[in-house]
Order: C-alpha cells, then structure tokens, then sequence
C-alpha cells in the first residue's frame, strides 16, 4: 500500500480507502462485511469512511465491530453528517443541534473516543454557513474530531467555507466528490480551487458503480445480482452510464488494461490516482477477493500514451445536470 497526504495536512491516508455505502448493514450480512474489512486491513488499508445515513446508521455499527481490537492510532476513521438519520424536523440537515447530536451517534457507533475526519455530507442551503463551521469548529476544539472535509461541495462553497475554517483555526482539509473516468465534473473548477486552498479529494465511485469493472456488456441484461438490478444498491444512480454506447466504449478499455497488465476494476482506481489532486479512492466491496483485486491499483503508474488511449475512448460526463436532485438513497 501506498500513502498520500489529504490535503496539505500533516494526515497520512491510505491511496486506496474502504468504504461501505450500500454493503454493510444492507447489501452483504455483517460475517461478508467483517471479512471485507478484514481483507482491507490485511492488505495494508488504514483509512475507512462511512455515513451515519449508510443503511440507516447500521453501517457505523458494523464497521465499528469490525475494526474494534484494532489499534485506534494506526487507523483513520471518518464519516458524514447531512442526511436525515430520524423522523425529526432536526435530524437532517447542517444545523448545530444536528451535527452536535449526529457526531455523539457516531462515535457511539463506531466505538472510538473520536474521529479522524468529520464531513459535511452536502451543502445545507437552509443554515447559515457560520452556524455549521461554529459546530464543526467547536467539535475539532473538544478533541471529537481532528480534521473536518465536506462531500460533493462546489469550489465557491469550498472557497467560503475555507474561509471561514481558518478564521475559527480549524483544519478543514478535504472534499469527498464522485470521480471516474467517466464522471470528470471537479476537473474544471474543483480541482483548481482545492489545489489553490490545500483541500485533497477522497474520490468515490472510481469504478462507476462498477461498470469500469467491465462486467456490464452491451445488448446484454445486467448480471443478476448486480448493482444495476438492484434498488436499493443504486440502480438508480448507475443507470447514466448503462447507455449500450457508454458500455460499448468501456469493452474498448480491455486491451488497455490487459496491456498495462492490470484488471479493469485496477486500471479505473489506478486513472483517479494518477491525478495529484487525488489523495485516496475509496472501495467498497461484497467478497474479500475484491479488496485484494482492488489494492494492487495502488502505486501504479500510468503512463502518457496510456491516459492518452483512455481519453481517446471514453466521453466523460464533465458537468453535472442541474436537473438531478440528490437524494441519500442515490449518493454516497
């Protein structure tokens, strides 16, 4: 395994993270998890994320067992708030009442004294940005927290919140968007602006929910079982990039990888990771052997003519339509 700083921080993260949005406490029993998590430790990731929304809150519980008897320090923890996580008025939301309620819960959960990293799940429209920096701010100074990032912000909402962070001396050092060789949107504005601030990305859906795997093919169903029919695992979300023609172009990817020696599922993590900006790309997975295939993306350099034949091939989505909604039963 290889390790990158998050950010300009002094904070040490694994290249490869492990995450667990629509596996633990839904998609897989807890045994599978466990030893998901398991695989991950032995292949020499640290860094695991995790969203008290995740299932429900049931994902923190599992991942807190999962890691308990580990040694805290040779660890990073983090997770989100934003997402309702009760039928409340305030259970959702970037307030302080929320976010100082909903980090007591996740501590709670995930059986440790304090996390890693505390992110803000979206941008709250309805609170005042200096209300949830103040609770933010106040969390990092009570020791529940060491460092606060966000998830799926804006680069002017990066550049207020910054702002605002290093007026209350608070380290707020990453920002957690999609990003994929399909889904490119932080490339314009994003990326600039957190390299000018010193905010590192911890990139989810490097494989684009899995159709980077290849395992999806053209004029053909889904696998059963798969992501693509399932629900509650984000049919939904992957089916921007279940066009016969998106599919088409990912089969031309094979000889790619095949020649650089690695998988598809290695070669995808591998491209996000090839971005300085990049700090850690986030897995999930449902078996063991995933995580193995998964890790030995890390390290991996790709070179020119590569990334060239890449861009050549695909048709990324690079700016974001502003007709679709989040919604936590879609986004991680």
């Amino acid at each position: 395994m290889e390790f990158r700083h998050l950010g300009r921080s002094g904070l040490m993260v694994s290249e490869i993270s492990y995450g667990n949005w629509i596996t633990h406490g839904s998609q897989v029993e807890e045994e599978a998890a466990t030893a998901c998590v398991r695989a991950a430790l032995d292949t020499g990731i640290t860094t695991f994320d995790t969203a008290d929304v995740y299932a429900g809150t049931k994902a923190e519980e599992v991942l807190g067992r999962a890691l308990k008897g580990e040694r805290r320090e040779g660890l990073e923890i983090f997770t989100k708030v934003f997402w309702p996580t009760g039928p409340g008025r305030n259970d959702r939301g970037l307030s302080r009442k929320h976010i100082m309620e909903s980090i007591n819960g996740s501590l709670r959960r995930l059986q440790t004294d304090y996390l890693d990293l505390y992110q803000a799940h979206r941008y709250d429209y309805s609170t005042p940005l200096e209300e949830t920096m103040e609770a933010f701010a106040d969390i990092v100074h009570s020791g529940k927290a060491h460092y606060i990032g966000v998830s799926e912000w804006k680069a002017s909402q990066l550049r207020e919140a910054h702002a605002l962070a290093r007026e209350l001396r608070v380290p707020l050092i990453s920002n957690q968007p999609q990003y994929s060789m399909l889904w490119r949107v932080i490339e314009a504005e994003v990326i600039p602006t957190s390299e000018e601030l010193g905010i590192g990305q911890i990139v989810w859906s490097p494989m684009a929910q899995g159709v980077l795997s290849g395992k999806y093919l053209p004029g053909q169903p889904p696998p059963a079982g798969s992501r693509a029919t399932d629900e509650k695992s984000g049919a939904n979300f992957i089916a921007r990039f279940m066009s016969d023609e998106v599919l088409t172009r990912v089969q031309r990817l094979k000889p790619l990888a095949e020649q650089a020696g690695l998988s598809m599922a290695q070669l995808a993590i591998a491209w996000v990771l090839q971005n300085p900006n990049v700090s850690s790309a986030i897995v999930g997975a449902s078996r063991p052997e995933q995580v193995h295939d998964n890790v030995k993306a890390a390290g991996v350099k790709l070179d020119a003519d590569l990334l060239k034949a890449i861009d050549e091939i695909v048709e990324p989505i690079t700016e974001r339509d502003p007709a679709k909604t989040d919604s936590p039963a879609r986004r991680p």
